[in-house]
């Protein structure tokens, strides 16, 4: 009877999960995913020709989109349209329930407001807005969506980088690049909160911070060239190193894992990376046009697996 139980706890133990490989439309990628995955791949896109969505096992074009993001409790898509609607721009907020979609309008042409980034609670929505100077676009400040209220707020911040983007801190705050560091600024008004020198930028495009939001995963400093630096969120400090290169992290895998690009014998694959610097789990094999076309990837965690 004891070795019954044994055996059969064994078989329970060692069964292996379930795998399926979900092609991504139009950028000639398979995704192998498994049963138990901490996040889900939920929306790609190949730079800004069009977004497309999942829905079941499958990924549909959203052909009037630039980008989309699903929420984290999976509710509704942020999706930020091609073209300007009346002289704005917008972002359109999509019940997955109902079909329904509001356009809540953000900033006044020339200005664009893009790069989604959602709260961990669902209920706002963070873009960087930009305004084209000298043929270049830069960074001038953040709109902020709030979901219920359906209603948009924009905010000016002067002295940003070109480059820079906002992201949500996982208390509420906006984090953005400020020269070869951080500052986490007020998202009622700007106000700036904390700066943060010397530590290098934030990975982006997907959430910085690991699932607790304990670490912040950083692009290294030159002192640390070639590495991927991780900060102790209540410090600020450099706590560790991942002695790895990659093209790109879209985030997150679990707290000791993230998810990045790397080059891989002339092309490129997606990979779940230790903190360890090992590669681990191949995710999908990306060739090299594919990534030059400009892919991106947004991943949702487990609280919207079965939506």
């Amino acid at each position: 009877m004891i070795a019954h139980i044994a055996l059969a706890l064994s078989l329970v133990v060692t069964a292996p999960a379930a795998q399926a490989d979900l092609s991504l439309p139009g950028a000639n990628v398979k995704y192998h995913e498994q049963s138990g995955d901490p996040v889900r791949l939920t929306a790609y896109g190949l730079g800004t020709t069009g977004a497309y969505l999942r829905t079941g096992d499958r990924f549909a074009r959203q052909r009037g989109l630039s980008e989309a993001a699903l929420s984290p409790d999976g509710r509704t898509v942020a999706g930020v349209p091609r073209a300007y609607r009346s002289g704005h721009d917008a972002l359109l907020l999509t019940d997955r329930a109902t079909g329904t979609t509001r356009r809540i309008r953000t900033v006044k042409k020339p200005l664009t407001a893009s790069y989604v980034s959602w709260t961990r609670d669902s209920r706002r929505v963070a873009l960087t807005v930009e305004r084209k100077t000298g043929g270049r676009w830069r960074a001038a400040g953040f709109t902020v969506v709030d979901v219920k209220a359906g209603t948009a707020r924009t905010v000016t911040v002067a002295g940003m980088g070109a480059a820079a983007g906002f992201w949500w801190t996982p208390g509420g705050n906006l984090i953005a690049t400020y020269g070869t560091g951080l500052r986490v600024y007020s998202a009622a008004d700007g106000k700036v909160l904390r700066t943060l020198t010397g530590v290098g930028p934030p990975t982006g495009p997907e959430d910085s911070f690991s699932p607790s939001g304990r670490r912040m995963a950083l692009w290294c400093p030159a002192r640390f060239a070639g590495q991927i630096c991780l900060a102790d969120t209540a410090t600020g400090r450099i706590a560790g190193r991942i002695a790895v290169e990659p093209e790109a992290l879209f985030g997150w895998w679990d707290e000791s894992h993230v998810i990045a690009v790397m080059a891989h014998r002339g092309a490129y694959r997606l990979a779940v990376v230790g903190l360890d610097g090992k590669v681990g789990r191949v995710l999908a094999a990306v060739p090299y046009r594919t990534w030059a076309a400009g892919l991106w990837l947004s991943f949702t965690r487990a609280a919207a697996r079965q939506r």
